[in-house]
C-alpha cells in the first residue's frame, strides 16, 4: 500500500467532524480559518489534497475534542482507544 493511499488525517477529521454534527465550514471558522476559505480548506484536508500545518491541525482538535494523535492514527482499534484517552482527560 502506498502513502497516499494511507491518509489517516483524511479519514479521521471527516469521522470526527461528523460525530460532533459540524459542517465543514463551521468546524474550519471555529478552527481560526477565515470564514470565505473555510469550507473549501477543510474539504481539501478531507480528501486528502492537502494536510494543514501544526497550528490548524491543534485548532481542528480543539473543536473536535480529540487528541490530535487521533487524526493521523492508521490503525482503526487504536484510534478508538486514543478517543478514549481523551474522554477520559
Amino acid at each position: 500500500m502506498k502513502a497516499k493511499e494511507i491518509n489517516p488525517f483524511a479519514k479521521r477529521l471527516k469521522q470526527a467532524r461528523l460525530m460532533r454534527g459540524l459542517s465543514q465550514k463551521q468546524l474550519g471558522i471555529r478552527a481560526g480559518l477565515d470564514q470565505f476559505v473555510a469550507s473549501a480548506r477543510m474539504n481539501q484536508y478531507e480528501k486528502g489534497v492537502h494536510i494543514p500545518n501544526f497550528a490548524t491541525v491543534y485548532g481542528i482538535a480543539t473543536v473536535l475534542s480529540v487528541p490530535t494523535a487521533y487524526l493521523f492514527c492508521v490503525e482503526d482499534e487504536l484510534a478508538e482507544q486514543i478517543l478514549e484517552w481523551g474522554r477520559k482527560r
